[in-house]
């Protein structure tokens, strides 16, 4: 049988993967670069490259993991967050790019140098805290998780980094806090209504439930987060959250009602309000 070319096994995949993925030439190209151990950029650089048959083998197999719905990044293990390459597992959320507007609105509310204490409730693979903890080396930050699996895949994000100024704590939200003051407590908890029709399609079918809804409405997580932050808030200390593109006027709502002061609310790319969050009295 002759072997393929690289060129010629991306072509086979993206018609493959075209009727099932909006992004069927990136998902062939990031696979195949897994297989084959080489960043994208190679895949380019050697058009002409044959594979080896376990090579295309293992290709083929991932593609048709993909065409049933499953996500890169859970087949190939990696994803990239804040320019940090995360280990994913299904017991673990995808980071997702608006996520870092969350961290960015964080950074901007901790001075360069600064000592503060920060929580990252529902930490998942860590995201948050460990791209918080790269840019503030100076910070301590508890990350929080109820998964014992997932917390597992943050304690080795955060090794493969050398990322030492993170502590990973298992339990719900605030229980591992133990009564503890922070400056900033951030969270991109679950938002999702449990009756949403998404929750059935694409990527979403793969993650993990738990981490996706609360809820009839999807603000059950957020109500807890906001009615009991209070109580874990220095004076005129921050709470911010990651919360559904049409959920922006509940949640400010919420903030009110709870009693913060400040409200700030931060919209995406494509204009949507995405993170919102509000500060204790001085």
């Amino acid at each position: 049988m002759n072997q393929l070319t690289v060129t010629e096994i991306l072509n086979l995949a993206r018609s493959r993967l075209a009727p099932v993925s909006e992004s069927a030439a990136l998902d062939a190209e990031l696979l195949l670069a897994h297989v084959l151990g080489q960043p994208r950029v190679w895949l380019h650089t050697w058009p002409e490259h044959p594979l080896s048959e376990p090579e295309r083998t293992r290709f083929q197999s991932l593609i048709e993991r993909r065409a049933q719905g499953t996500p890169v990044a859970y087949l190939t293990g990696r994803c990239e967050f804040w320019s940090l390459e995360l280990a994913v597992t299904p017991a673990t959320l995808i980071p997702r790019p608006e996520t870092e507007l969350l961290v960015e609105q964080a950074l901007a509310r901790i001075p360069t140098g600064s000592s503060l204490r920060i929580a990252d409730l529902g930490t998942g693979s860590g995201a948050i805290a460990l791209a918080i903890a790269r840019e503030r080396p100076r910070c301590s930050i508890v990350a929080t998780d109820r998964s014992e699996a997932a917390l597992e895949v943050a304690r080795r994000n955060a090794a493969s980094h050398g990322i030492t100024n993170v502590i990973f704590c298992s339990g719900e939200w605030f229980h591992p806090l133990q009564g503890g003051q922070f400056h900033l407590l951030l969270s991109n908890p679950p938002y999702v209504a449990e009756g949403d029709p998404h929750l059935r399609r694409g990527d979403l079918r793969f993650e993990p439930r738990e981490a996706l809804a609360a809820g009839t409405d999807g603000l059950d997580a957020i109500r807890l987060l906001l009615q009991e932050g209070h109580r874990y808030l220095t004076p005129g200390g921050w709470l911010l959250l990651e919360h559904g593109f049409d959920q922006g006027n509940k949640v400010r709502e919420l903030l009110h009602r709870s009693g913060y002061h400040g409200l700030v609310h931060y919209a995406d790319l494509q204009g949507h309000i995405r993170v919102s969050g509000g500060r204790t009295t001085l």
